[in-house]
């Protein structure tokens, strides 16, 4: 048998789009980084792959850039060991400067590409990136992995195994529940070509579900983990090439009063068994390298002759996600209970809700509200404050979500979110005191879901007297009215500029709103039935017909909206 090659750094396997032609293509780690400024995006086959792929090259990022500066030398108060370029001794706190991150971040983005100390890195790890080899990439070697497991749970016994179709985040079939809907035939689900595989197994380590049961043996038990992104509620900033993408969530410093973190990938681990023994302490990384290549599961891949024949997969103790202010692309949420910020997660409830109806999730209020802004966002707050980027700048923040049918024994994906905001940096960073942007915003769409309840009582009066189930149909065409706004609200939000008068833009918005509302309340009144018009009388003697439910509609909008300067009447 031939001896199987493949190599990530200099095999293509990452999906790009090309900037001068749409058109996309794969290429290697090292193409990637030679020309990350010569790509629009990533392009696999789902958001969520692309966003555990951004976070690997992150990682290879942080930790080339947290050694060198972007000529390729190290930072003065760093002593490395040039045979691993690994950081050999301890940093002195009082030696620390994170102003020489900044201004490596600072030539980075002046020069318009990564460096080529990224390019010698990735040759000085080659052999870490070789998905086949000694040191398997993201793998564990046959004898490494039943070192780990049970003596039942042994590759000799056959057990404890996932098939393609349940790596394949298009698929995700188990073997209890068929995927009837699939973008592959039966034949055709356990079939990958090896630069897709790469991606895949690259994205099960995030996104995981526990429908697998197999664990290591550990002192203490643990529950299989869910993968890490999966638990998060992501959020992250996107420029107008991959380069300016991945530059702008390069966080090199997170805490400028923090100690020096040593950024360690886990490709820098000396082998899997070393690693899996660091993850059964059950502690959270204290550095992003480590959190961006955190497994969830230890593989094996068995391959035949001319066939990857079994992936066997065991669980590896997870880390607590409870104030866990490292990872900083998340959205946060207070347990008051337990007094504790946990990342936020999205459910099946909420796959419709739009980005911008949680603005205040993503930006500092400035209230008691307990709500936390996210780490990338600070990061692009800091780089707004110290000039490395200009006020004017128009920040794109995305949102890519993997949600979980909420079956806590499966936890299988059932659906996939994406959605981006765009605003000013000037407007999402104000500092103007009660004309405060953001608390402006956030008062905006506070006034916009009372709106919305309005509508969805005038609506619901429609469903009595058509005599349907009226919950189900109001909340339905109140989904249609949040649809309605959202090209008109992400429009109005990215105009805004830090010279605006607040009132007179709050006051656009709002007629915008009520214009919307009237529109849809108005084309139940173009196509009243008699039995609408008639309406109902209740055994109070209250008489409701569309024309009353219509004028309260109105008159609770125009109260909760006001006279403002821009309105529409």
């Amino acid at each position: 048998m031939a001896t199987r090659q493949f190599n990530l750094v200099t095999d293509p396997w990452i999906k790009v789009i090309r900037a001068a032609d749409y058109r996309s293509e794969e290429v290697s780690l090292q193409t990637l980084f030679q020309q990350s400024s010569d790509y629009l995006r990533l392009a696999g086959e789902t958001q969520s792959q692309d966003l555990a792929i951004m976070r690997l090259l992150l990682a290879i990022l942080h930790t080339v850039y947290s050694r060198f500066d972007a000529t390729g030398e190290p930072y003065e108060w760093l002593t490395i060991d040039l045979e691993s370029l690994q950081v050999a001794e301890a940093v002195e706190q009082d030696d620390y400067e994170p102003d020489d991150l900044f201004e490596t971040w600072d030539a980075l983005h002046q020069l318009g590409h990564f460096s080529a100390i990224v390019i010698e890195y990735l040759a000085r790890y080659q052999d870490r990136f070789d998905f086949f080899g000694e040191r398997p990439f993201y793998q564990a070697t046959q004898s490494e992995y039943d070192v780990l497991v049970p003596e039942k749970k042994k590759v000799a016994t056959g057990s404890g195994t996932v098939a393609i179709r349940q790596i394949n985040r298009t698929i995700s079939e188990s073997g209890n529940s068929p995927a009837l809907f699939a973008p592959r035939s039966d034949a055709g689900k356990d079939t990958l070509g090896m630069a897709e595989l790469v991606r895949w197994v690259i994205t099960y380590q995030n996104y995981t579900g526990v429908t697998d049961k197999t664990k290591i043996v550990a002192q203490e038990n643990f529950s299989n983990d869910s993968g890490w992104l999966y638990r998060l509620s992501p959020v992250f900033a996107v420029g107008d090439t991959l380069f300016d993408t991945l530059l702008l969530n390069l966080i090199l410093v997170q805490n400028e009063d923090a100690p020096y973190a040593v950024e360690r990938p886990v490709w820098e681990r000396p082998n899997a068994q070393r690693y899996v023994q660091d993850r059964e302490r059950q502690r959270q990384p204290d550095n992003l390298a480590a959190l961006y290549t955190s497994w969830s599961r230890v593989l094996f891949l068995q391959w035949g002759d001319d066939r990857l024949e079994n992936i066997f997969s065991a669980g590896v103790p997870p880390f607590s996600a409870d104030n866990a202010f490292l990872e900083p692309m998340t959205t946060w949420r207070w347990i008051k209970k337990e007094q504790v910020y946990r990342p936020h997660r999205k459910a099946m409830t909420s796959v419709s809700k739009a980005m911008w109806r949680n603005f205040g999730e993503y930006v500092d209020l400035h209230d008691d509200s307990k709500r936390r802004q996210p780490g990338v966002v600070t990061w692009l707050q800091t780089l707004k404050a110290r000039k490395s980027l200009p006020g004017e700048t128009q920040i794109t923040l995305a949102t890519v979500a993997l949600i979980s049918d909420g079956n806590a024994t499966s936890q299988a994906p059932a659906a996939e979110v994406a959605d981006v905001m765009r605003v000013n940096a000037d407007v999402l960073f104000d500092s103007m005191g009660a004309q405060y942007w953001p608390k402006r915003i956030e008062d905006a769409i506070e006034s916009t879901d009372t709106v919305a309840k309005f509508y969805w009582i005038f609506v619901s009066t429609i469903a009595k007297l058509r005599n349907i189930s009226g919950s189900t149909f109001a909340a339905a065409e109140q989904e249609k009215f949040y649809q309605d706004l959202t090209i008109p609200f992400d429009n109005w939000l990215r105009t805004l500029s830090i010279n605006d008068d607040r009132d007179a833009k709050i006051g656009q918005w709002n007629a915008q709103v009520k214009k919307i509302v009237l529109s849809r309340a108005k084309g139940f009144m173009t196509s009243a039935t008699p039995r609408d018009m008639a309406g109902l009388t209740d055994e109070n003697g209250n008489e409701t017909n569309i024309f009353i439910a219509y004028r309260q509609l109105l008159g609770r909008v125009s109260e909760q909206l006001g006279d403002r300067k821009g309105e529409v009447k």
